[in-house]
């Protein structure tokens, strides 16, 4: 490229020459002979000196700066402190105490006692005691039988933590008080003859066991309670459950088993229809292996139950299956979770767990396992902002031999308390429900929170006329509240639909005896509430409300609720030394 640069740059000084010589030519050119060409020599060139010579004009002479400092003094009041480092000042945490004691007493003679006490028998090594106690001596309005009760407990508690492991023990006993003073205004009796009824029933129940949990290990624990239940009717049940969890890690991925065992094992005096001895006795044994894979945003847990169940008194068993899948995915980090899931399992049914759910129950019931099919969910939850989360979800669930609670006959030929129309028996049925759930959390302030929770159920029967006693809907609301560091509050208000059940009608005059038919029980309101005063770290004074709103609602047919109760107590909190 340079030599196609040089070659341009002589054609163009050639042309220039040339168009030069031809412009000078006059018309009438003379002609000019060259004898010798011109050749420059070096020392013909004059050398342009490097530092130019300066003229006397431009010269100039550079004068001497004196200066000096004028000081003048400038009075100060300011005398500087020594610095010190800002103190912030914190709030004192209030003591935390190991013991606690709580006394109530209400309307109804109601009373609530609590106490708790844990004991550090050494570094490692912790003795518990919990006591809790709550009764009512009954009043209320239009029953004529007593309808006192009272539920008292007590627990036991031994445990240590180690490095490797940790082991809890306890030892417990519980003693309930009901009556059964639901009897029907339409029963054929005076109001002598229903006084003459002895409508109380005791329950009994001795409980122990213990947990252990491994922290480095492959078996990651165990537990275990094994229960002995009776009543003042001669029931007697025992019931044994078991549960242990492993964990492999294969590939990187987790693997958990679920081994689990439970024996439930008794015997009531009669049947209600039939006076002969009722027995039962089941032994269930499950394991439940599953895989955890974690991707990123998506949890997926893939499982399946299997399980034998043996009918020990009628010398049956059966094997049952179940899917365990589980699986959810984040879509907008912790605003947007949809998750799913397809589980199923046998429960076994007691005796005592007929009893929590419903104390006015007669000792004629027949216990058997529930087979849950399959329990289909589909659901998202999530938060809306920082303060607002939600979790909505709709759900299909298959049971088969599922239990139902309906009111027993009138048959005073038992001649029992619960014979009367006033006891509750057990029925079994293949029950499907559609359901549909929503709770709905606000976080107002730090001082305020706030809970929605909705649920619809529509039931699908295939012996049962209905799905006796199961609600159509319920809702709840909770609130907690603290006014001040002394002072806080909190409400529960919950709405339960309607309930089908059975009710005992006086129809003589038409087959001349006393049957049973379907009812709808109306839906009811109940608010609670209570608020609290902190008089010091150690002293709490306190008020309970229950159905404020004074309804005259019916939880089971026939059987009436106390009206407004309210209980105002004191809560001391103290250590031993």
């Amino acid at each position: 490229m340079k030599f196609v640069s040089i070659k341009r740059s002589l054609f163009l000084c050639l042309f220039l020459v040339s168009g030069f010589a031809f412009a000078q030519d006059p018309i009438d050119s003379e002609t000019v002979t060259v004898v010798k060409p011109y050749s420059p020599s070096v020392r013909e060139a004059s050398k342009i000196k490097a530092v130019p010579g300066k003229a006397d004009s431009v010269s100039t002479t550079k004068r001497s700066v004196k200066y000096n400092i004028f000081s003048v003094p400038v009075a100060s009041t300011f005398t500087p402190v020594k610095g010190r480092a800002t103190r912030v000042e914190r709030e004192r945490a209030p003591k935390a105490y190991d013991n606690y004691a709580t006394l109530g007493i209400g309307n109804y003679t109601n009373v609530l006692a609590e106490f708790y006490s844990n004991i550090e028998v050494n570094r490692d090594q912790n003795f518990g005691v919990y006591l809790l106690h709550n009764s009512s001596q009954g009043g209320i309005d239009g029953v004529l039988l007593d309808n006192k009760f009272y539920d008292t407990s007590l627990n036991l508690n031994y445990g240590s933590k180690d490095r490797d492991f940790a082991w809890n023990t306890e030892l417990g006993v519980e003693h309930q008080l009901f009556n059964w003073y639901g009897v029907s205004d339409a029963l054929p009796m005076t109001d002598s003859e229903i006084l003459s009824i002895d409508p109380q029933q005791n329950y009994y129940s001795v409980f122990g066991g213990g947990n252990i949990e491994f922290y480095d290990s492959f078996f990651k624990g165990a537990d275990l309670e094994i229960r002995q239940t009776g009543d003042a009717s001669g029931t007697s049940e025992q019931k044994i459950d078991l549960n242990s969890t492993l964990e492999f890690n294969i590939l990187d991925e987790l693997i958990t088993t679920d081994v689990q065992a439970n024996f439930v094992n008794g015997s009531t005096d009669r049947f209600y229809t039939a006076d002969i001895e009722n027995k039962y006795s089941f032994l269930n044994l499950g394991i439940n292996p599953s895989l955890l894979i974690l991707r990123n945003n998506l949890t997926l847990n893939l499982g399946a139950a299997f399980f034998y169940s043996s009918d020990i008194e009628n010398s049956d068993g059966n094997f049952y299956i179940y899917p365990k899948v589980t699986a959810s995915y984040k879509l907008l980090e912790d605003y947007f979770t949809p998750y799913a899931g397809l589980e199923g399992g046998l429960k076994q049914n007691s005796y005592y767990n007929f009893v929590q759910q419903n104390p006015y129950v007669s000792p004629t019931t027949a216990v058997a396992p529930t087979d849950n099919l399959y329990n289909f969910y589909l659901g998202a939850k999530g938060k809306l902002t920082n303060t607002v989360s939600y979790n909505f979800r709709g759900g299909y669930n298959a049971e088969d031999v599922k239990p139902l609670f309906v009111k027993n006959a009138y048959d005073p030929t038992i001649m029992e308390g619960y014979a009367y129309g006033n006891s509750f028996g057990v029925v079994y049925d293949n029950v499907k429900t559609l359901s549909f759930f929503a709770n709905v959390s606000v976080d107002v302030s730090d001082d305020f929170r706030l809970g929605i929770t909705g649920e619809f159920f529509d039931y699908d029967t295939d012996v049962q006329q209905e799905a006796w006693n199961l609600p159509t809907y319920n809702a709840e609301l909770t609130a907690d509240y603290q006014i001040t560091d002394k002072w806080y509050a909190g409400a529960n208000l919950f709405l339960v639909g309607q309930r089908e059940a059975m009710s005992i009608v006086d129809n003589r005059p038409v087959d001349g005896g006393i049957d049973r038919e379907p009812i709808t029980l109306d839906s009811y309101f109940d608010a609670n509430t209570h608020v609290g005063y902190r008089i010091n770290d150690q002293f709490t004074a306190f008020v309970k409300g229950s159905n404020l709103l004074n309804n005259d609602y019916q939880r089971w047919s026939d059987f009436q609720v106390q009206g407004i109760q309210i209980l105002g107590g004191v809560t001391y909190k103290f250590d031993y030394n």
